[in-house]
């Protein structure tokens, strides 16, 4: 199973889960959903995962892996986690971050709508 934002197949949770990492991206990263879309595709849209990777992957937060796509590492080499305690060091503001994918790249499968 698919849904058509994501190049990955995904079942129901893997979807649900992947769609919280586009709402991590969106809320606290202030990015557009396609843009959120399309460096997750970027990052695990050429990936068969197992489902023990599956199953590793929803043992952390979302925002483990949607800030790894967003966030470079710090000068500690740190990316946030998503537990506020694990990242009360790090400094979100000074944070570097990844370059978006090129917008003529296929893992823009949605519009890129301002507001969207």
């Amino acid at each position: 199973m698919s849904a058509e934002e994501f190049l990955i197949p995904l079942d129901e949770e893997m979807l649900e889960y992947f769609r919280e990492m586009v709402d991590v991206l969106v809320e606290h990263c202030g990015i557009s959903r396609a843009e959120a879309v399309a460096r997750i595709n970027e990052r695990y849209g050429q990936k068969e995962m197992s489902v023990l990777e599956q199953n590793l992957m929803t043992h952390e937060f979302p925002e483990f892996w949607a800030y790894g796509v967003y966030y470079l590492p710090d000068d500690e080499y740190r990316l946030p986690t998503g537990d506020a305690d694990a990242d009360a060091g790090i400094d979100f503001e000074q944070l570097p971050v990844r370059p978006a994918p090129p917008k003529d790249s296929p893992v823009w499968t949605l519009p890129d709508e301002p507001g969207a």
